[in-house]
């Protein structure tokens, strides 16, 4: 943002910030105690609360061009190691922040790119039992600068590494003079060994020996948008001068949290009713099941409240089925999310067709947990038929839910033939993904199933599955259905055999339930048979989400902004 006229400078900002303080004889002479203020500049752990401050700072420092982190991606920092992510606030604004994650040190130590190594800014290559820091990020609002905020950010991570017992810190950083000496030296190595000569003068680099990190090397094509630093990097470590000076002699490596979560999926059987009550009563009825059960989770089948337009038992045209279903949004809101908290589960409320402020169909899922809040993800990919018959629009943004069991993502039926949007949510942390699908005849529901197995093992992550039975003659698209509901898991010792946790009898109402051990999950993501995530090969391919294309130049101005502390 550019500085106004009435724009104070940093100096000014701190001399009113000390101005501000209260006189402790003013407070003895009013009350006989001093009065406390409120500290102006905080420093601590970042929440999710904060994600739409740390975009907007991001925003600001990185410009349109280059562009910010996106929600997904702040989700995702925040979600893998959630201990890592700091945020500086001041005044009640988010003026700066670091992310971390950490990594093992064969990962660390050896060559390799941004982009890789942070999986897309994910900090999806975060290992639960890594023992280094990886420096994924530090940004500073340039307004701030004089609060030394960079400095701050950089010793709340040395503490954090000392906290954890950890080996060091390590990075990629910039070498923004490289290019302007680049005719002279033709050599990154060489301009590096003058800098830490003192021959030679570069201001990100300097920062860095000056806050104690070393160089063991140069990092080739480490941001090729990098200009500047003609997409070199220097590969720097801090040391952590308390490792192995204590009885800590490895890096501490806290157990896994043994976290099961109960899930359920109900295969629904759609049968004509006369009212909303009656449908209500039905949604209870498997509500107050799979409670008696104690499952945290409950999914019910996509489209599962076109049952709704049976109560008049007549046919209607597309848009008059559509209204009628609009009408009945709110009740269905408010029946799932009564019935969340009354009975003490996460409810996955399969879909419900609904016309949009903007005039558009969508297919929505909502999802209501027992704390009271609700969530919705909406249909990305409608099929021909649900094109054809209630002219259903695709949404553009597929964000993971926050639950008490972590983060949870939702795949409408078709959803899940399209292997991004898995990708996507388990780059933001999901670790259970729920699946509402409603198909006609067993090849389509072949494909939805064969589908989900591969979601589960490409991401070692569990997908639940629920879908209808039965019939409604009297509503379009919705005469005959094919479902054997399930619970999947990857495929490794660790879990079922064939990976199917659950299953049903093809084409009964019946319910499905399993425990989903989270803590089994993680183990099989650092150290399974195989490990999918991890041996991902960022540097041939990835997944870019459009509505949040990865900042090119993330690491390198984050440098900048360091360096200018």
């Amino acid at each position: 943002m550019p500085k106004t006229a009435t724009a104070k400078s940093p100096k000014a900002k701190l001399k009113t910030l000390r101005q501000s303080a209260p006189h402790k004889s003013e407070g003895h002479k009013r009350s006989g105690v001093t009065p406390v203020e409120k500290p102006r500049l905080t420093l601590r752990t970042a929440t999710p609360h904060d994600i739409p401050g740390i975009r907007a700072l991001t925003d600001k420092v990185y410009g349109a061009t280059e562009g910010g982190y996106t929600t997904a991606q702040l989700r995702g920092h925040q979600h893998h190691f959630p201990d890592g992510q700091f945020v500086a606030v001041y005044d009640g604004a988010v003026v700066g922040y670091c992310a971390t994650f950490r990594i093992s040190e064969k990962l660390a130590l050896k060559p390799h790119d941004w982009e890789g190594i942070t999986g897309r800014g994910y900090a999806a290559r975060h290992d639960a039992h890594g023992d280094w820091l990886y420096g994924l990020e530090v940004c500073v609002d340039p307004d701030y600068r004089g609060l030394r905020l960079g400095q701050r950010l950089y010793n709340a991570r040395k503490q954090l590494c000392q906290h954890l017992h950890l080996k060091g810190i390590v990075f990629g950083g910039r070498m923004p003079g490289l290019n302007r000496r680049w005719m002279q030296l033709r050599s990154a190595e060489k301009y590096l060994d003058l800098v830490q000569s003192g021959r030679l003068r570069d201001p990100v680099i300097n920062f860095q020996l000056r806050n104690s990190f070393e160089p063991v090397g140069v990092l080739r094509g480490y941001m090729d948008n990098d200009h500047e630093s003609r997409a070199f990097a220097t590969h720097m470590v801090w040391r952590n001068p308390e490792f192995g000076d204590t009885a800590h002699d490895t890096p501490d490596k806290p157990p896994l949290r043994a976290r099961t979560a109960r899930v359920a999926a109900v295969q629904y059987q759609q049968r004509q009713i006369a009212s909303f009550e009656d449908f209500a009563k039905q949604v209870e009825y498997f509500v107050d099941v799979v409670a008696d059960y104690k499952c945290d989770f409950v999914l019910f089948p996509e489209l599962l409240t076109l049952q709704l337009l049976s109560i008049e038992n007549r046919d209607a045209p597309a848009a008059e089925a559509i209204a009628a279903l609009t009408r009945y949004t709110e009740r269905v809101k408010q029946l799932f999310s009564e019935l969340a908290v009354s009975y003490n589960i996460n409810i996955i409320g399969g879909s419900h067709p609904t016309r949009d402020t903007d005039g558009h169909v969508y297919n929505i899922c909502y999802v209501c947990l027992r704390d009271g809040s609700i969530h919705e993800q909406r249909k990305i990919h409608p099929t021909p038929n649900e094109r054809y018959w209630w002219n259903i629009t695709g949404a553009d943004s597929s964000n993971v839910i926050e639950t008490d069991f972590g983060p949870i993502g939702v795949m409408i039926c078709y959803d899940s033939e399209f292997p991004e949007l898995a990708r996507h949510l388990t780059d933001q942390g999901a670790q259970i993904l729920f699946i509402p699908f409603c198909t006609d005849e067993r090849q389509s529901y072949q494909r939805v199933r064969f589908c989900a197995q591969a979601r589960a093992i490409e991401n070692q992550c569990y997908v639940v599955m629920a879908g209808n039975v039965g019939n409604l003659p009297s509503v379009d698209n919705m005469d005959i259905q094919y479902a054997q509901s399930c619970v999947l898991t990857p495929c490794d010792f660790a879990f079922a055999r064939d990976g199917i946790a659950a299953d049903t009898t093809p084409n009964v109402e019946m319910v499905a339930i399993a425990d989903v051990h989270l803590d089994s999950l993680a183990a099989a993501r650092q150290s399974g048979t195989v490990q999918n995530l991890k041996d991902r090969r960022f540097d041939l391919y990835n997944v870019t989400w459009k509505e949040a294309p990865t900042r090119p130049d993330a690491g390198h101005a984050a440098a900048r902004r360091e360096a200018a502390e």
